[in-house]
């Protein structure tokens, strides 16, 4: 998708991302009504549904057809229904797919991710999440990883543990500079009545909690969530001049043969050529912080900072809303809004087409007018298994 194909976004629509109560029918008929309400869009003029999910399969007794058996009360008639898989970032995929369907049709498309992690069996939740690893190189993970090393038991947390040290050894990051990034994600979250998370933290507080893997404690790092997002997308020839626009979205999927952050860095350089934009250009982004030191390792490697500067930007508050630099994750992110895996990458995208339209209420950023969305899923061999990019632009006021 190039800036000479932009694709509207009509509707919006999330889940308090604080309940546990909700099935995933119940959060999928609340999103899917609430984006077609707001587009103003009858589900009968709907030409597709994408439907994202990562773990309905271990958690919810539904492995296949989730989509069509979420939403077979919700009133879509036999509008065709695709579903999408695609681990951490089912949704950034399902978007992907929805704009290149809105493009070819010239009609509504829907995009919407659902995911229920809290079930009360841990275990499975989290053997759900390393579903992102190649099974061979999942074993060979949990044999790597020692138990001293990763007292959560989580072999992603120990892996970003691992990218956690890279970013301090490699980039002058600091544990205080990883602990802000957490204090600015769960104000952030706090201003957000949709996030999971609703109290703010402090430094120390954030510094002293339990560790869960290396240099890595339990207030720098994303929980299970139970979430769902949807967006309503459209040819922007057919939509109001109001509405944000997708202007530019690249994906790129790992094979091993790159380093993670050399994957982000490679995508994000092949997204400012396609889109014709650079970071400078940027007022806003939802990165994909599953944990806090994540979100200064990526927004280096995206290009959004010079090596060594996004730690010390955010510790001294540039990047929190009102600051005096770029605004990251003003939903709170993956730390503080929470992370249903196959809803994540359309909730970040639901949360910049809020901010570009006006209405983010307390966590509102000022002048708010471009905007990029980062979502990742999985991991294969020390590489991304996908990276999924959106850069939205505000419509006509």
């Amino acid at each position: 998708m190039s800036a000479r194909q932009p694709v509207a976004v009509l509707g919006t629509g999330m889940t308090d991302m604080s309940r546990r109560d909700l099935s995933p029918e119940a959060m999928a008929h609340q999103v899917v009504h609430e984006a077609l309400a707001d587009a103003g869009i009858e589900p009968e003029r709907l030409s597709l549904v994408v439907a994202s999910n990562a773990m309905g399969g271990r958690l919810c007794d539904q492995g296949c057809i989730r989509g069509q058996s979420w939403l077979r009360k919700a009133g879509l008639g036999n509008v065709p229904v695709v579903n999408v898989d695609n681990s951490c970032a089912g949704g950034a995929s399902a978007t992907q797919l929805g704009a290149m369907a809105a493009q070819a049709n010239e009609a509504p498309v829907l995009v919407v991710g659902v995911e229920k992690m809290w079930t009360g069996d841990r275990a499975a939740t989290l053997a759900g999440i390393e579903d992102g690893l190649p099974a061979d190189y999942r074993a060979d993970m949990h044999a790597r990883f020692e138990a001293g090393e990763n007292p959560g038991g989580s072999i992603l947390m120990a892996l970003n543990a691992r990218w956690a040290v890279e970013c301090m050894t490699e980039h002058g990051g600091t544990l205080e500079q990883f602990a802000a990034a957490a204090v600015k994600a769960r104000f952030h979250a706090s201003l957000n009545p949709m996030a999971q998370v609703q109290e703010p933290v402090s430094l120390e507080a954030v510094l002293g909690a339990p560790q869960v893997a290396g240099v890595l404690t339990r207030l720098m790092c994303s929980s299970f969530t139970d979430g769902g997002a949807a967006l309503v997308l459209a040819p922007a020839s057919r939509a109001p001049h109001d509405a944000p626009r997708i202007i530019a979205s690249v994906a790129r999927s790992g094979n091993g043969e790159m380093d993670y952050h050399d994957r982000l860095a490679d995508t994000a350089g092949a997204l400012w050529e396609t889109g014709g934009i650079g970071p400078a250009d940027l007022d806003l982004a939802e990165i994909h912080d599953a944990t806090s030191p994540e979100e200064i390792y990526a927004l280096e490697s995206l290009g959004l900072f010079g090596r060594g500067e996004a730690g010390p930007a955010t510790l001294a508050g540039a990047t929190t809303i009102g600051g005096r630099g770029l605004t990251v994750n003003p939903s709170g992110g993956l730390v503080g809004r929470g992370h249903p895996l196959g809803a994540t990458g359309i909730a970040q995208l639901v949360e910049l087409a809020t901010q570009l339209r006006g209405r983010a209420g307390r966590r509102q950023v000022p002048e708010a007018r471009t905007a990029l969305a980062v979502n990742t899923g999985g991991v294969i061999e020390g590489d991304a298994a996908y990276v999924g990019m959106h850069v939205l632009a505000a419509g006509s006021r």
